[in-house]
C-alpha cells in the first residue's frame, strides 16, 4: 500500500487498527503466557510472589503427576475420540443436508429451511433431551455425547451458502457428460468443498473438545469421562486422584497438588487445538469467507 496516497484520516484509521490489533494480541497472549509459566512454577511461590523467572522456583512436578495419573490420560484419549467422531459425523450430516438445500428447484426447500431455522431459536430443553437419551438407551455411553448435537443448523447454513457460491456451470458440464446427481456430488462438489468441510470439522472439534456439560449429565462412569470433566473437577472442586498423592498426605498438600496440576492440565488440554489449527489454516480462511458470503 502506498502511504503517500492515503489521506490523514486514512492514516489515523490505520494507526487505530494497528493499536487495536496489538491490544487483541496482547489480551490473547498474556493469559496464555501466564498459564504456561505457572504450569512450571512451585504453587507456593506463585501464590505468595506471583510469576518468577528464577529457575529455583520452577518445577515439572505438575506434568509428572499429570502423566502419571490414569484418569487424566484416559480423559485425554476419551476427549480425542469423542471430538473426532463428533466432528466427522457433524461434517457428514451438514454437507449431505446442505447440498440438496442449495438446489433452488428442490421441492419443499423453503419449508425445510424454515423448520431448521426454527430449531435454532426453540428447543425442547434439558429434561426432554435427557428423557430421549435415556429411552434410547444411550446413557453412560459415547453416543449420548456424540449424537444429540451432531445436527448443527448453523453449520448447515454455512455449507449451503458455500455450495450456492459454486458456479452452476460445473454441475451443468458434469450432467452433460452423463453424470447423475450422486456422481456430481461425489466427484465434482465434494472435492471443491474441502475448505468448508475443514472449517466445519474444526468448529465441531473445538466445540466438543471444550465441552463438559453433556458428559456431566449423561456419563456416570469415571472411565468414560472426557478430559474437560476431569479438568473441571481439578479446577472447581479441587479433586485430585488418590494416585497423585500418598495415603498420609495432608489437606494442604492436596491443595498444593491441585494448584500445580490444574495449570499443567490446561496446557495439555490446549495442545490438540494448537497443533490442529496450523494444518487447517489454509482451508479455514477460504472456507469461512466463502461460507459466509455468496458470490
Amino acid at each position: 500500500m502506498n502511504t503517500r496516497m492515503l489521506t490523514n484520516f486514512d492514516k489515523r484509521v490505520l494507526v487505530m487498527n494497528r493499536v487495536l490489533i496489538a491490544l487483541l494480541v496482547l489480551i490473547t497472549v498474556v493469559p496464555m503466557g501466564y498459564i504456561l509459566i505457572a504450569s512450571f512454577m512451585d504453587p507456593r511461590v506463585l501464590v505468595n510472589q506471583g510469576i518468577s523467572f528464577n529457575p529455583r522456583d520452577w518445577t515439572v512436578e505438575g506434568y509428572q503427576r499429570v502423566f502419571s495419573d490414569d484418569s487424566i490420560l484416559r480423559g485425554f484419549i476419551n476427549s480425542l475420540l469423542y471430538s473426532t467422531i463428533f466432528a466427522a459425523l457433524t461434517v457428514v450430516i451438514s454437507v449431505m443436508t446442505a447440498y440438496p438445500l442449495s438446489k433452488k428447484d428442490l421441492i419443499g426447500r423453503r419449508w425445510v429451511n424454515y423448520f431448521l431455522i426454527f430449531t435454532m431459536f426453540f428447543g425442547g430443553g434439558l429434561v426432554p433431551t435427557y428423557l430421549l437419551v435415556k429411552n434410547l438407551g444411550m446413557l453412560n455411553s459415547m453416543w449420548a455425547i456424540v449424537l444429540p448435537g451432531a445436527v448443527n443448523v448453523w453449520n448447515i447454513i454455512l455449507a449451503r451458502t458455500y455450495f450456492q457460491s459454486l458456479p452452476d456451470e460445473l454441475v451443468e458440464a458434469a450432467v452433460i457428460d452423463g453424470a447423475n446427481e450422486f456422481q456430481v456430488f461425489l466427484k465434482v462438489i465434494l472435492p471443491l468443498a474441502k475448505p468448508i468441510m475443514f472449517v466445519l470439522f474444526l468448529y465441531a472439534f473445538v466445540g466438543q473438545w471444550n465441552s463438559y456439560f453433556d458428559a456431566m449429565i449423561y456419563i456416570k462412569d469415571p472411565d468414560k469421562a472426557p478430559l474437560q470433566l476431569v479438568l473441571r473437577n481439578i479446577l472447581i472442586q479441587n479433586e485430585v486422584n488418590a494416585n497423585m498423592i500418598g495415603a498420609q498426605a495432608a489437606i494442604n498438600e492436596l491443595k498444593r497438588i491441585a494448584e500445580i496440576v490444574k495449570y499443567a492440565t490446561i496446557v495439555i488440554s490446549s495442545l490438540p487445538l494448537i497443533v490442529l489449527y496450523p494444518f487447517f489454516q489454509k482451508y479455514f480462511d477460504k472456507g469461512i469467507m466463502a461460507g459466509s458470503l455468496k458470490g
